[in-house]
């Protein structure tokens, strides 16, 4: 979503206080954010956190002593328009077109997609009356995000509360981009290291963050894809909500993972920094410091998780591996996506600055088996991300 625009409607609900929380996430895509109150939602958070958060004052009144809230550029600035919470007062609004607020005018005004998150108590979630005004914004073409069940400010358990910060940024991303190539696709991604054991407390590993294939899941979610993501040791986690995630720790695990569902997916990208070798022996309890070095640890292969899956391809899969190389990076690129039978080889190099384990960004060269190089200069790994699921797209595009 970097670069686009949205505008945030927010109003006397109790909780708008997830919306602290909502603008965050997407400044950290960055998104430009500005926000519209109404008076009541002033009693429920502050507008100068959001107005902090967001780098914009937060407007309240359609005007003040100096100048005018032009609500008509607000409406057309935006790409689109969330109003978060949706009070039961302003859905009632909305669906009549009553306009006695600045959030009201700039609604009235939107050219923009328009997506509510409701909330309010259960019993006036199921009244008929909220039905009927719901019923009325979806003719208007006003998209709705489900309620949640759960714990309300009332003391009750039940529906009524708004979707969490997360699963609202999810909807955002499909408003925006419309594209769903990839709906009925299944994915696979790997991602993170492997942690191969020496004794209890240590383990050969790397530095890799699976920042990159967590990209890439959620790239090929937001497409429509339903995706598996087999996930090493990592602090990372998706955001997307309909993303499963297979957790794992050796690369024992993560190729067993692998081959238990590898038959039945169309994509598989193995971006994960699996490691090459593992101990032969694992000691039972931690391995004393005592008064010598230890001269020598023997280690065996690992199980070569993109050649399983290369040897085992079927014609409608697409298969794409990351290579990481110090040296001879074209060659050694070009000589596993042959050797492995991938469709496309990712290659990145530890020698580009800003490239390569924990950094946000990434630059690569895509190989495609056909022979085509596809160089993608430094960029965000969400934004690397989306240009390879781009590639993976037109993949599937030419085989219909």
């Amino acid at each position: 979503m970097q670069g686009k625009k949205i505008l945030i409607g927010i109003t006397g609900s109790i909780a708008a206080y997830k919306i602290i929380l909502l603008v965050r996430l997407l400044r950290k895509q960055n998104v430009e954010v500005r926000i519209i109150m109404t008076p009541a939602a002033k009693d429920f958070v502050s507008p100068l956190v959001l107005a902090t958060l967001s780098n914009h004052a937060v407007l309240c009144d359609l005007a003040n002593e100096n100048e005018w809230a032009n609500h008509v550029q607000l409406g057309r600035w935006a790409d689109v328009m969330l109003i978060a919470p949706l009070s039961c007062n302003t859905l009632a609004k909305m669906a009549h077109g009553i306009c006695d607020n600045l959030l009201m005018a700039t609604y009235l005004s939107a050219t923009c997609p328009v997506i509510v998150a409701p909330a309010m108590d259960e019993d006036m979630w199921h009244h008929a009356t909220t039905k009927q005004n719901l019923n009325l914004l979806t003719t208007h073409q006003v998209s709705i995000i489900p309620v949640q069940h759960g714990d309300l400010a009332s003391g009750l358990i039940g529906e009524g509360r708004m979707a969490e910060p997360e699963i609202i940024t999810e909807y955002l991303q499909k408003i925006l981009y419309k594209n769903n190539d990839l709906a009925g696709k299944t994915a696979l991604i790997t991602a993170g290291p492997t942690y191969e054991p020496l004794d209890p407390v240590r383990f050969i590993g790397n530095r890799s963050s699976g920042k990159m294939g967590l990209a890439l899941a959620e790239a090929l979610a937001i497409r429509g894809a339903s995706v598996t993501l087999i996930l090493g040791p990592s602090t990372v986690k998706p955001q997307q909500h309909n993303i499963k995630t297979v957790f794992v720790q050796t690369a024992e695990e993560m190729f067993n993972a692998t081959q238990a569902i590898f038959t039945k997916i169309d994509i598989a990208i193995l971006a994960a920094a699996v490691a090459d070798f593992t101990p032969i022996k694992v000691a039972k309890e931690k391995i004393k410091k005592g008064n010598g070095d230890i001269s020598t640890i023997q280690l065996k292969k690992t199980k070569d998780i993109l050649a399983y899956c290369g040897k085992h391809k079927k014609p409608k899969q697409c298969l794409v591996g990351f290579a990481l190389e110090t040296n001879n990076a074209i060659k050694n690129a070009q000589q596993k996506l042959k050797s492995k039978n991938a469709d496309y080889i990712v290659l990145n190099t530890l020698q580009d600055a800003g490239a390569g384990f924990e950094y946000d960004t990434n630059k690569v060269t895509i190989f495609s088996k056909e022979g085509s190089a596809q160089k993608l200069a430094l960029a965000s790994k969400s934004v690397i991300a989306q240009k390879i699921v781009d590639i993976i797209a037109k993949y599937y595009a030419t085989k219909k």
